[in-house]
């Protein structure tokens, strides 16, 4: 039996969040709230799969041009997210601006990574011409993020949305149409189960 290869670091997009709401009946902004528990049960599946670090979108400096009633709705629920993540036990690090007012206040602690066990980056107003004028004084602001090996993406969008642009570069990028707050853990496993059928030569 060929054994499988677990990726070292993955990434994750979690988008469809608002067309979700309205499938439902509801008001785009509540479509984020029904996001966090996906994420946890994620997070709990790449652990158990000793996955070693983890990237996941919270939201971006762009996002921060929606009305404000959803970015009150998606702060709020990073807030949430990020504070459950490191409740069990990951070692959390948050990467975006946080000298804007956009960035929650609750979160700047962590801007330096705490805790142990899993690697959980979440980003948090994060933009990568942000991430990449971090050069201009010598390295990325997310320097301590490491080169990912899958990105997954839900609500069928066939792009990176400025998604660590340097970490991704050689990163293999599968997709789901389903809307993120119908997360399934099976989507998980069937990203790991494409992700060992590709040719990782990293271009060589």
């Amino acid at each position: 039996m060929v054994k499988k290869i677990i990726p070292r670091h993955v990434g994750f997009i979690p988008d469809g969040n608002r067309r979700w709401a309205v499938s439902q009946g509801l008001r785009k902004e509540a479509g984020y709230a029904h996001g966090v528990n996906p994420g946890l049960l994620l997070l709990e599946r790449c652990r158990e799969y000793g996955i070693s670090e983890v990237s996941i979108y919270g939201f971006t400096q762009d996002n921060t041009r929606r009305v404000t009633v959803q970015t009150n709705a998606f702060r709020e629920a990073c807030v949430k997210f990020a504070f459950e993540v490191a409740r069990r036990g990951a070692a959390l690090l948050v990467v975006g601006d946080e000298t804007s007012v956009q960035f929650p206040d609750a979160l700047k602690e962590f801007r330096q990574r705490r805790g142990s066990g899993m690697k959980v980056n979440f980003l948090v107003n994060y933009g990568w011409e942000w991430d990449l004028a971090g050069l201009g004084c010598g390295c990325l602001r997310s320097s301590d993020v490491s080169r990912m090996d899958l990105i997954v993406r839900w609500g069928g969008g066939r792009r990176l949305s400025g998604f660590l642009p340097v970490q991704s570069v050689y990163a293999d990028f599968y997709i789901r149409d389903e809307y993120w707050p119908d997360f399934d853990i099976k989507h998980l496993d069937k990203a790991l189960d494409w992700y060992n059928k590709q040719d990782r030569t990293l271009g060589g």
